[in-house]
């Protein structure tokens, strides 16, 4: 896994920045109810996609939480209202907000139950009839058909933790019916093999691939040897699923 305190500095810049925030926060909020009032953003990392739904729903008051304390600093200076706090144990009452969302974090839940834990707790914060929103399948929007995606299909984890079905079936036990879905664009996020190939030895695949002795090399030694190695190619649509609790 990133250490996410000595990424939080430069996340920003190598994930898309303002553009793929922006179009993360307007497909969220496409699936918020207009008459919500507070939302909780769970794992808020730097606070930008946060920030960008606070600045588009001005009556919306945004919370956000995240683990890594270098991500909560910086989100912290853009929303002020940001806690330290496990996803799974969030420090708010039950029925304490009308909506929570969570963007580019299930997929990263490796323990056991993990990502059960936190469908239930963003169902015990929820007030009855308040909504869950939440990126599945992340890993696999990154797969676009591209020759890059050929090299990595060996490599592939063979069951990731934020499948579609998988967090339906942890919401329906918490509580949560599935009422709408969206989608956005990953701006930014089309990758070039000489990308690829410097993220896939810094580890940033944890979640999507698993690389063990020399794989990780010789992996990014064949995505150098890719032609062009310097095009971007097509860039990934993530999908968010809405959920509402029942009550």
């Amino acid at each position: 896994m990133l250490d996410y305190d000595a990424e939080a500095a430069a996340y920003d810049a190598t994930r898309g920045g303002v553009p793929r925030a922006e179009a993360a926060a307007r497909a969220l909020l496409g699936l918020v109810p207009e008459s919500a009032r507070t939302l909780l953003d769970i794992g808020c990392g730097t606070g930008l996609v946060t920030e960008r739904m606070a600045l588009a729903r001005p009556a919306l008051r945004v919370l956000g939480t995240d683990a890594s304390y270098g991500m909560a600093r910086f989100a912290r200076q853009r929303i002020g209202a940001v806690a330290l706090a496990d996803a799974r144990r969030l420090p708010l009452p039950a029925a304490a907000v009308d909506a929570v969302g969570t963007v580019w974090l299930l997929h990263l839940l490796r323990g056991a139950g993990d990502v059960r834990a936190v469908v239930s707790e963003a169902a015990r914060v929820l007030r009855p009839g308040g909504v869950f929103v939440t990126t599945v399948d992340k890993d696999a929007a990154h797969d676009v058909g591209s020759d890059i995606d050929e090299l990595f299909a060996p490599y592939l984890r063979p069951s990731p933790s934020d499948p579609e079905e998988l967090v339906v079936a942890y919401g329906a036990e918490a509580g949560l019916d599935v009422v709408g879905e969206n989608r956005f664009l990953g701006h930014g996020q089309g990758r070039t093999p000489q990308r690829a190939a410097r993220e896939v030895r810094a580890g940033h695949f944890v979640s999507r691939l698993e690389l063990p002795g020399a794989a990780a090399d010789d992996l990014a030694a064949a995505l150098l040897a890719l032609p062009e190695p310097d095009r971007p190619r097509p860039e990934p649509e993530y999908r968010l699923l809405a959920f509402r609790r029942r009550g």
